[in-house]
């Protein structure tokens, strides 16, 4: 009697696993999650095989256990996959290890011939006759757990390709936004009273570096630089609305302590202190001639007396805005031009660039290349083309602007 039913106990396991691929199969183009992938996983192994125990480790970012059904817990902590495992590369039907106490048998899913996960099994319900369901099914395990384990990683790709491309789209917004903050050359003014021009290069693809140039009155014009701590979108955000809110506070005839003070509320309140600004503010007068202006922590920018070549720097007069929660003593300076002036202002990418010998650049350049009465636009050109602002500097590790003014 019992050798009549084997063909057809053997028909029933053929159907049973054509069926089970076919099931996994559909499930995998159907997207289930992983943890539904894993529960029909299990069933087919603890359900319908009788295998009690199952341990699957698998090969991702790195080596971690996807699924533990059965055994203790402390032995999926217990296994170093490379040290305990990568040796065996065909299926180990005894067991010997001192740490596989519990496992009768390991099972390593290759991919290109190299173990992608492996299945530990235990806890095996024995058929007569001593024969282990694991001994007759050993390649319909090793091939179901492939499947499964190349979908759950394929799925892991994908999520990481969408989370990859949300950050791109992130990026490309950021820096969109970042380039409508900073007023191109060709909306600067060149005339005989003032003359300005700018240069930007974002070290990523959204710095933290911003410029402007107001025209305040007929006769009274404003420029700034600032560099907010940070980087992509949220730095972004921030100062998209501190240029808002500058450009909506800083006036003709604005007192520089109130609109500072105003504006480090407005950073703090916005970025919950997590976040601060330097900012150099300039108002200047085309018609007395007169400078005023606030260093807010900022990279001192170097003036030029282009008739004589001499230059000095326009220091720090407080901290930085956001910095902290109340702003202390605010001090405004005030400058009379009476040459051909040249102000150069700038950010710490330029003064933190190294040299040959390791050593930061700091306003040497500046006073290399802009004490003459050449244009600002071959003054920034000379300088770019002079210490390789470009992608392919590898002393390179911050944004580098630039906003040259020109008092004729």
């Amino acid at each position: 009697m019992r050798e009549g039913r084997l063909p057809k106990d053997r028909l029933k396991m053929s159907k049973f696993k054509l069926d089970a691929l076919l099931d996994i199969t559909l499930s995998i183009n159907a997207n289930l999650p992983t943890p539904e992938l894993l529960r029909k996983y299990e069933s087919i192994l603890r359900d319908e095989l009788g295998i009690g125990k199952i341990l699957l480790f698998k090969y991702g970012e790195h080596w971690e256990p996807l699924l533990n059904s059965g055994f203790p817990g402390s032995l999926g902590n217990s296994i170093n996959v490379e040290r305990d495992l990568l040796c065996f590369r065909e299926i180990q039907t005894e067991v010997v290890q001192k740490h596989f106490t519990a496992v009768d048998f390991i099972i390593p899913v290759l991919h290109n011939n190299e173990p992608s996960a492996y299945v530990l099994i235990g806890d095996i319900d024995e058929e007569g006759e001593g024969m282990s369901p694991l001994i007759k099914h050993l390649n319909f395990i090793q091939t179901i757990s492939g499947i499964i384990v190349v979908a759950i990683e394929n799925q892991r790709l994908f999520q990481e390709s969408l989370r990859q491309e949300a950050v791109r789209r992130e990026l490309e917004l950021a820096a969109r936004m970042q380039m409508m903050l900073i007023p191109d050359n060709t909306r600067l003014p060149s005339d005989d009273t003032i003359r300005a021009r700018g240069f930007y290069y974002p070290h990523y693809e959204v710095g933290g570096d911003y410029y402007d140039f107001m025209q305040l009155s007929e006769d009274v014009i404003g420029f700034c630089i600032a560099d907010v701590s940070g980087k992509g979108m949220s730095a972004a955000l921030l100062m998209s609305n501190f240029q808002a809110s500058l450009r909506a506070l800083f006036t003709a005839d604005a007192g520089f302590t109130d609109l500072i003070r105003k504006l480090n509320t407005l950073v703090v309140t916005n970025s919950a202190g997590e976040r601060f600004i330097t900012l150099f503010l300039a108002r200047y007068n085309v018609k007395t001639r007169v400078l005023e202006y606030v260093n807010a922590a900022h990279n001192p920018p170097v003036i030029i007396n282009t008739v004589t070549g001499n230059s000095s720097v326009l220091k720090q007069s407080c901290v930085g805005v956001g910095m902290l929660d109340e702003m202390p003593c605010v001090r405004t300076e005030t400058l009379q031009v009476q040459n051909p002036t040249k102000i150069i202002c700038y950010t710490d990418g330029l003064s933190e660039l190294k040299d040959e010998s390791g050593m930061d650049l700091g306003i040497s350049p500046l006073v290399k290349h802009f004490p003459n009465r050449k244009p600002l636009s071959d003054n920034i050109d000379s300088l770019i083309s002079d210490i390789d602002i470009s992608t392919g500097n590898s002393r390179l590790f911050d944004d580098v602007s630039i906003l040259a003014i020109e008092i004729p």
